[in-house]
């Protein structure tokens, strides 16, 4: 039983002289492992990808933007009170949230909270020439985090414009370092421009302009889809068995378009990232459960391995999918958890980085690989050869049958 399998299966030793601390100066020009269907490992450079992938393969990559989610006031006594923006609440919609004039509420974690148990914090900003008092008062609690309303003084001035000046990038905390200007863009990928991720598609870190065109050279398409990335991404199973371990709800958006495409490509799907990878295979169940007339506004974390679930054709799953809503973009969110005894319906590779001992992120990669241990073979040939680890580190190339 997948439930049943134990996260000490998925631990290994990672020095932390092998964590990336900062991205190499030439994005491609990182270590690339190549993992093949057939077990085979080599070694090359991310510049290479393009003449790596399968010639029949079409590219799918995740265009969320990173917002500048951690911010930082101080109350007037002097205590600082940090504030990480996690998700929407009013307008919960990402695009109207950020489009929002003089005020919107969020689901947030708060730092240092016991110093901020009641009153409004207020931090006054220059921001595109105006003079703003920008406002948090906390206004209810949502699980283990705060429910914030933020409102600013000057109308003509959108949320986004409002956190691009008052925020920083939250990078991650295994980083061990503060943010520095670098990371603005360094923690972006090139195709980035949908606002809304607190974390990012790492994998896409590694591509530049110059990788990218020579693919569609190579005659291999290139697609995008949003999702936006969520706190929980750093969170480690904490619990003995997989099964008592709750993932994290994240907001997925993708094209009618690309469903239509996915859903008739003779193509081998490429994700790039395992962010790509969960939006991917999340559409195939949520079409499984469009023709068994469930809802779809979310995928529940087990269902792929529920004994009822309907095994559709992928076509045939994306058809139904197609047909239950309207317009030309299908939102929903994910909590699915991808685990040895998935069966991968959509993705027939995956590039990606190396990831934390003990994480969801791992499981997902040992269910590509076959569900046993043939992820520790990539992994301690990874650490033997000198590769970079997280977000930061060198990528990842596995190619299935």
């Amino acid at each position: 039983m997948v439930k049943n399998l134990r996260i000490d299966d998925f631990d290994y030793p990672l020095p932390d002289e092998r964590i990336a601390k900062h991205p190499l100066a030439l994005r491609d020009s990182c270590k690339l492992l190549v993992r093949r269907a057939d077990g085979s490992i080599s070694d090359g450079v991310f510049s290479e990808l393009p003449q790596i992938l399968p010639a029949d393969s079409m590219l799918v990559y995740n265009n969320t933007r990173v917002i500048n989610a951690r911010l930082r006031f101080r109350k007037p006594e002097g205590a600082l009170i940090e504030i990480f923006c996690l998700e929407p609440v009013s307008p919960r919609d990402y695009a109207q949230s950020f489009a929002s004039n003089g005020h919107c509420s969020w689901i947030c974690f708060v730092g240092n909270s016991k110093k901020w148990k009641q009153g409004q914090l207020i931090l006054r900003l220059d921001v595109k020439g105006y003079q703003v008092d920008f406002r948090a008062d906390r206004v209810g609690r949502e699980a283990n985090a705060s429910v914030i309303e933020f409102s600013w003084d000057v109308p003509e001035l959108t949320f986004a414009d409002i956190i691009e000046a008052a925020g920083e990038i939250p990078i991650p905390p295994y980083l061990n370092r503060s943010t520095e200007a670098s990371d603005a863009s360094d923690y972006q990928t090139v195709y980035s421009h949908i606002d809304g991720s607190v974390a990012a598609p790492t994998a896409g870190l590694h591509f530049t302009p110059r990788v990218l065109d020579e693919i569609s050279d190579r005659g291999i398409p290139r697609r995008e889809l949003t999702l936006h990335v969520g706190a929980g991404t750093f969170q480690p199973v904490k619990s003995d068995e997989i099964g008592e371990h709750m993932m994290h709800s994240e907001f997925i958006a993708v094209s009618r378009s690309l469903i239509d495409e996915l859903a008739s490509t003779d193509r081998r799907v490429i994700a790039v990232g395992t962010t790509s990878v969960r939006t991917l295979e999340s559409l195939y169940h949520l079409g499984c459960r469009a023709a068994q007339g469930l809802p779809v506004d979310e995928l529940p974390q087990w269902y792929p391995y529920d004994s009822d679930h309907p095994q559709l054709s992928v076509a045939d799953a994306l058809k139904a999918l197609l047909d239950r809503f309207e317009g030309d973009t299908f939102v929903a969110s994910t909590r699915v958890i991808i685990a040895p005894g998935y069966r991968y319906r959509i993705v027939k590779g995956i590039v990606t980085n190396f990831h934390q001992p003990r994480s969801t992120l791992l499981l997902l990669v040992s269910a590509f690989t076959g569900g046993g241990n043939e992820w520790r073979s990539v992994y301690d040939h990874a650490l033997d050869g000198g590769y970079r680890f997280l977000s930061y580190g060198d990528a990842c190339l596995f190619i299935g049958e």
